[in-house]
């Protein structure tokens, strides 16, 4: 039986690697696999699944107007959908992937984060929790050395951000993964 799956962690834990191993495993066997990504996220350009450790691969973009069902229905011999930066999903996209995995018996792996730099939710994440038939966390550390759970925004000279929109991905821009505690306290990037 096929199954939605939601992988997600905090910020730098290794979710595209891991999605990019995937990947490697069942192509090794002859099993074609189909890996989509956020078109909003063009870090590393756009099309590609890219993991912080070097690895690089060209992947579909999907953005709010993608329709996954009546794309995957109509492809023959996927033996998996893999979709990366998970939390950009639209919440009508996880219900498409909820339904290509029981209707279309393809196995959909989707990796993310589940909330913001403020804590809040992202919903393409609230909805993979609430629809996924399996969840995984794939943990992180913290600077303090306890597991991170949180995401936090800073700007060009390490300072924490904390107001702007949900979404920011270009410019000076960039994350840092965080435990509860240290989210919670005001807290510089040290370089």
């Amino acid at each position: 039986m096929a199954k939605l799956y939601f992988r997600y962690s905090a910020m730098n834990a290794g979710k595209s690697t891991a999605l990019l191993q995937v990947a490697y495993n069942y192509e090794e066997h002859g099993r074609r696999v189909c890996i989509y990504t956020a078109a909003v996220d063009h870090r590393f350009g756009s099309g590609y699944v890219t993991s912080r450790l070097g690895p690089k691969r060209a992947a579909a973009t999907f953005d709010e107007a993608t329709d996954f069902f009546t794309e995957l229905s109509q492809t023959d011999d996927i033996a998996c959908v893999l979709i990366d930066e998970a939390q950009f999903l639209g919440v009508h996209q996880v219900k498409h992937l909820h339904r290509v995995a029981h209707i279309l018996g393809i196995p959909v792996i989707c990796y993310g984060i589940r909330s913001d730099f403020q804590g809040e939710p992202f919903p393409g994440a609230a909805h993979l929790l609430t629809l996924a038939d399996s969840i995984e966390e794939l943990k992180n550390v913290c600077h303090c050395g306890k597991k991170a759970t949180m995401n936090v925004r800073v700007d060009e000279r390490g300072r924490r951000m904390t107001e702007g929109e949900q979404i920011a991905i270009e410019g000076d821009v960039r994350y840092v993964q965080m435990c509860g505690r240290c989210f919670y306290q005001d807290w510089e990037v040290r370089a």
